[in-house]
């Protein structure tokens, strides 16, 4: 039992990995014997955050704005130039946007497309062959794309873009999943609320709303989402792909 969850050796990336889900996610892959590259757009934010996740196992930084597919080309090059092997993807980099629907303009939608949507098909067509050539039939090399509650149904908040965006990588999930088998599999966590950055604003205007709508009455702890992560990534999980799994307390379950 202890080796169908184990991911001890194996080699990943997770980017957006400087604050919020995806740095509870590089630090319990980490801890749990993963070798990490973390990739965040600023460089400074990025170089701290391994050399803090460094004193508890391996983790190292490669800078990159995945908003754009320059940016995705070039963090699949340099991966590609430090490693021969690539065993799990975590598509963790995103933004949010908020904002009435008369104000909720060209600005927001590009900016969130940009990165949540094209940011993930980029980066994974880029890092397609090395994925491929490091999975096998037994044990896929692992994409894991970071969806939300929000893409599952219709929010209270006022975050178009977001929640558009949030869908459309679920069904990207899917069509992936389709595409790169049987040597990669490819799923999607749909994350409720959280303590993050991008929850923040949420969390201190109505934290306790929140709870109180949730079936299971608590937000997301970090060993929530790694536990589901590790679990994708391991022998386990070697089964699923093209699924989208809520981690969300039951939200999902709710109307609105």
């Amino acid at each position: 039992m202890k080796d169908l969850f184990s991911v001890d050796g194996k080699v990943a990336l997770v980017t957006g990995a400087t604050s919020g889900i995806g740095h509870m996610i590089a630090a319990g892959l980490v801890d749990a014997g993963v070798k990490v590259y973390i990739a965040s757009r600023k460089a400074e934010d990025c170089a701290e955050v391994a050399a803090a996740l460094s004193m508890r196992g391996e983790c190292l930084a490669i800078p990159a704005d995945l908003s754009t597919e320059a940016g995705c080309a070039g963090l699949a090059r340099a991966l590609a130039d430090n490693e021969e092997t690539l065993h799990l993807l975590v598509n963790n980099a995103g933004a949010t946007w908020g904002a009435p629907l008369e104000a909720h303009d060209e600005k927001a939608w590009e900016r969130v497309l940009s990165l949540n949507v094209k940011g993930v098909f980029h980066l994974t067509r880029f890092l397609a062959p090395l994925l491929t050539a490091s999975g096998t039939a037994d044990d896929p090399s692992r994409v894991i794309n970071l969806g939300s509650v929000d893409g599952l149904r219709v929010p209270q908040a006022e975050n178009y873009a977001y929640a558009t965006s949030k869908a459309a990588v679920h069904h990207l999930t899917r069509q992936l999943a389709r595409t790169l088998a049987p040597l990669v599999t490819v799923n999607a966590l749909a994350p409720g609320p959280f303590e993050s950055r991008m929850m923040a604003a949420s969390l201190r205007a109505m934290s306790d709303q929140i709870i109180a709508k949730s079936p299971l009455r608590r937000l997301g702890r970090d060993d929530d989402v790694v536990g589901t992560t590790v679990f994708l990534a391991s022998r386990a999980g070697s089964y699923l792909t093209g699924a989208v799994i809520p981690v969300d307390g039951g939200i999902s379950t709710l109307l609105g």
